[in-house]
């Protein structure tokens, strides 16, 4: 097997997902599952949803045999021996995982880095299982992978410097982008996502909005934005003075939810309002100035606009009664 050869173990719906990333970029690819025939099984799967990918424009056109010549079926065993790194891709069970990264621990080579896609276990928890702990760290692909252009990476305390710059090689060749975080239970997306889902529920519960119209505005305003910057770039552009006012009267109605950040509380206090109000905030203004900015912002939210006119809605259709 060529010497970039990757493992996938598991090849569910995320392992699959990942598969296939992996395979698009030129990297042959084995993968395992609780049988061989498991395996088998979805091998095929994915190359017959490439297909339909290819038919649909969202994958080239010869994806379907790029899945038929670089991903093969294995027992895990066989998968992990001689492979530069392995993805760990297994229901979200933590004595399952543990099991799993033992064996993959047992047979994988001494160097080969291995990462897990769990997306809420920490991974110092994970990592007393398998042999040599410094070089496994968390590679957290998002649902669908294929599509999904960010990842997390999640070294533990004894993860290896080099073991980190590795997977964000292997990301990088993928044409993702990784983003490092520290390895706490959630990380950063699903403490942020289930977050947001918890206080929309909240809203729901009280009777504030319908389940429909709370999705209605997250996708027409935050969700809206969210495509092109993240929380702290919309705050500074919307001005962080404001941010703090509405974080004065959210903590009055709703005391023991709002406190105002003291990340926020800093900026306001040393007087950076935004880069629109004070020329700089969480951020500095481009070289030609906050124009610029402001600019491209604009041209984002018509192309958005465009995009979701292009679309048309998408097919939700809401459950009579969920929120009632």
């Amino acid at each position: 097997m060529p010497e970039d050869a990757y493992a996938v173990v598991g090849s569910g719906y995320m392992g699959g997902g990942i598969a296939q990333v992996l395979a698009l970029a030129g990297h042959p690819v084995r993968i395992s599952d609780v049988t061989l025939e498991v395996a088998e099984a979805n091998r095929e799967r994915l190359i017959a949803e490439a297909r339909a990918f290819a038919a649909d424009d969202l994958f080239p056109a010869d994806a379907a045999e790029t899945m038929a010549a670089r991903i093969t079926a294995h027992e895990l065993e066989d998968a992990v021996a001689g492979v530069r790194f392995i993805e760990e891709a297994v229901p979200e069970r933590l004595e399952l995982k543990q099991e799993t990264l033992r064996r993959i621990g047992e047979a994988a080579p001494a160097d080969a880095v291995v990462g897990s896609n769990t997306s809420s276990i920490p991974i110092g928890t994970m990592a007393p299982s398998i042999a040599r702990p410094e070089r496994f760290l968390g590679v957290h692909f998002s649902n669908p992978s294929p599509f999904i252009p960010a990842v997390e990476v999640i070294p533990h305390t004894g993860t290896s410097p080099e073991a980190v710059a590795f997977a964000r090689e292997v990301i990088d060749s993928v044409g993702k982008v990784s983003a490092l975080v520290e390895d706490v239970t959630g990380f950063v997306l699903n403490r942020l996502q289930f977050a947001l889902l918890n206080e929309a529920a909240r809203v729901v519960e009280e009777g504030v909005a319908s389940i429909e119209d709370v999705d209605a505005i997250i996708r027409g305003t935050l969700g809206f934005r969210l495509p092109f910057f993240g929380p702290f770039a919309i705050a500074d552009m919307a001005g962080l003075d404001t941010y703090g006012m509405v974080f004065a009267q959210l903590r009055q109605a709703y005391p023991d939810r709002y406190p105002t950040p003291d990340l926020l509380q800093q900026q306001i206090d040393a007087g950076r309002f935004g880069v629109n109000k004070t020329g700089a905030g969480f951020l500095e203004p481009p070289a030609s100035g906050s124009a610029e900015l402001v600019a491209y912002r604009n041209r984002a939210y018509v192309a958005m606009s465009r995009l979701l006119a292009e679309l048309g809605p998408a097919p939700v259709v809401y459950a009579e009664g969920a929120g009632d």
